[in-house]
């Protein structure tokens, strides 16, 4: 999606359960080395990342287009986006008693909380205008027939009858499209209105993670950085119990072959002076970030800029998707080792309980309207409930 926050404003309404940090996550105030001016090391020798981290501030990927020349927020430019964030997490979609969203929705911003604006107007720090570079032309075709397929499924529905923000390019259609039956163009990883199996669910739904690179959450997340000597491990507290353990290879050797895939990709470091530099190739064609999926090349630089503070920045490209390479940075301020000592694994329940239960309730009402006790389902926008959020509505999308 164009404009969006490290993780989509559009809340997912799915539920966690299972364990969670147990004791709120502070900056590290009593922990904190004093400030001598050299690099942070371990006691092998190698400049110090270690620690749990995370983005205390909430800033674009991209630059939203109303500030196209501006690389910084005034204070008041930020006070009045918090303002608007702040009312907007109060409305409620589902006091419309009656309507679709309200039957099919069960979570409000009651379940969700928000990082204040962040000082950046984007995390893209080249292109300098803040946004990722044009698709290629091939790139575009692939994602417009992409868009066409899943707007196709909405044509029947409420959505497109109302002309709501989500049908937008398409038209409303009572009859159901014959384009139901067919398979997804590529391995599918965002929501669609069909369930016939997992695989037509987003990955989120599946409890599995989108992958690199990860710029965390609107509502929070954490990297975790252990090292040993030769080896760097970094584990991700991300989205809703979607947590990841990633191992940097550090031993020089080079990556591995092109037909071997990974979800996460093929990740290879080495220091430059004070600078940890992540290579990484071979990623699997299930995942996507912004449409580049295996030809996707990232090198990133992880930096201890003092006893607080890391910065993160990482350079994409993938020539069969963006016309240039970008670039983007984000600051993580550390936390409390002692507050946070029980850090326990995030869990995901939503591939266990949630998944199957979603898959159930199709067949159900297909069922009863074979049956004669129901609506047609294929005129039902089976997306809606789960999100809290009007995209147009939200300030800086």
């Amino acid at each position: 999606m164009p404009n969006d926050f490290p993780g989509s404003m559009i809340a997912v309404a799915m539920a966690a359960a299972g364990a969670v940090i147990s004791v709120p996550i502070t900056s590290m105030q009593a922990q904190a080395p004093a400030a001598t001016g050299q690099a942070l090391k371990t006691p092998w020798g190698e400049p110090d990342l270690q620690g749990i981290w995370t983005d205390e501030t909430d800033t674009p990927l991209q630059r939203p287009i109303q500030y196209a020349n501006q690389e910084f927020f005034t204070e008041a430019q930020r006070a009045e986006i918090d303002k608007a964030r702040s009312e907007l997490l109060g409305r409620e979609k589902r006091a419309e008693r009656g309507t679709e969203r309200d039957v099919s929705g069960s979570y409000n911003s009651v379940f969700v909380s928000f990082k204040r604006a962040g000082a950046r107007t984007s995390l893209i720090v080249d292109p300098a205008n803040g946004r990722l570079p044009a698709l290629t032309p091939e790139a575009q075709k692939i994602a417009a027939a992409d868009r066409e397929f899943r707007l196709a499924l909405l044509q029947s529905t409420e959505t497109c009858k109302n002309e709501e923000p989500a049908c937008r390019g398409w038209k409303y259609d009572p009859t159901p499209t014959p384009r139901r039956a067919e398979v997804a163009l590529r391995y599918n990883t965002t929501r669609m209105n069909r369930n016939d199996g997992p695989e037509d669910s987003s990955l989120a739904e599946r409890c599995l993670t989108g992958g690199l690179p990860e710029f965390g959450t609107n509502n929070g997340s954490y990297r975790r950085i252990v090292q040993a000597p030769g080896g760097i491990a970094i584990y991700y507290d991300v989205g809703q119990g979607q947590g990841w353990q990633r191992n940097i290879v550090m031993n020089g050797s080079a990556h591995l072959p092109g037909h071997i895939r990974q979800w996460y990709g093929d990740s290879r470091g080495h220091w430059e002076g004070n600078t940890l530099v992540i290579d990484v190739t071979n990623f699997s064609p299930k995942t996507d970030y912004k449409e580049s999926r295996e030809n996707l090349h990232l090198v990133e630089r992880w930096t201890r800029t003092g006893p607080m503070s890391l910065e993160y920045a990482v350079t994409a490209e993938d020539p069969t998707v963006w016309m240039q390479p970008w670039t983007a940075k984000q600051e993580f301020t550390r936390q409390s080792d002692a507050e946070n000592r029980l850090f326990y694994e995030p869990r995901c329940v939503e591939g266990n309980y949630g998944l199957p239960g979603i898959i159930h309730g199709r067949r159900m009402e297909e069922r009863a309207f074979a049956e004669g006790r129901g609506p047609d389902p294929l005129t039902r926008d089976a997306m809606k409930g789960g999100f809290i959020f009007d995209e147009d509505l939200f300030p800086l999308r």
